[in-house]
């Protein structure tokens, strides 16, 4: 699915109420303490709120990385049951909306979990399942090290998949979807502006 207008998006982002992650998607952390049958602690709209609120704090001037972490998990909703292809599913689905960077970024953030755990091992929150941190293909050899970091998007990435990780604290508000709108349009509306002069 292509997603071609931020009403699409809107519609997809608030359709992740009450969806959660599977525990033992690979990649993924939580932190200690938390948890719930159904998965992860904090549902995906709550989730995108978190981790675009943390992005905006860290990162004020770069709306795209934003709404990457807002847009990042949507592939959950888009293929359920394909936990190791929803950054690709996500990816595909905002490129022709958000554009090149927000798409590769989405793309990057399971990467960057598997760097950040090859390059920092222990960092941060506890894992949340048996095939955590590292996920699919475990923690990043030392060639794919050198190749990620060569990536003119791996240190983004990196700072997505950090707020990834920091964003899912039960019961703290983030905000509403709808504040994300006008963001969402204007990083819409540049990216078609960048496509028409290609």
């Amino acid at each position: 699915m292509e997603l071609r207008s931020v009403e699409e998006l809107m519609d997809l982002l608030h359709a992740c109420r009450g969806v959660h992650e599977p525990t033992e998607l690979p990649g993924s952390r939580r932190r200690p303490g938390g948890g719930t049958s159904q998965g992860d602690p904090v549902d995906l709209h709550d989730h995108a709120l978190q981790t675009a609120a943390l992005l905006r704090r860290g990162h004020p001037s770069d709306k795209e990385l934003q709404v990457a972490g807002l847009v990042h998990d949507i592939g959950h909703v888009l293929r359920p049951g394909d936990d190791a292809g929803h950054a690709a599913h996500a990816a595909d689905a905002v490129r022709p909306l958000l554009g090149e960077r927000v798409s590769g970024l989405v793309r990057l953030h399971i990467a960057a979990g598997r760097y950040l755990a090859a390059a920092s091992p222990g960092r941060g929150p506890a894992p949340r399942g048996p095939l955590a941190p590292a996920g699919p293909g475990g923690a990043m050899t030392p060639g794919e090290l050198a190749a990620f970091e060569h990536d003119p998007l791996a240190e983004d990435a990196v700072t997505l998949r950090q707020a990834d990780d920091a964003g899912r604290v039960p019961g703290l508000y983030a905000g509403d979807m709808e504040d994300w709108r006008t963001l969402l349009e204007l990083v819409a509306e540049r990216s078609a502006r960048l496509g028409a002069t290609d």
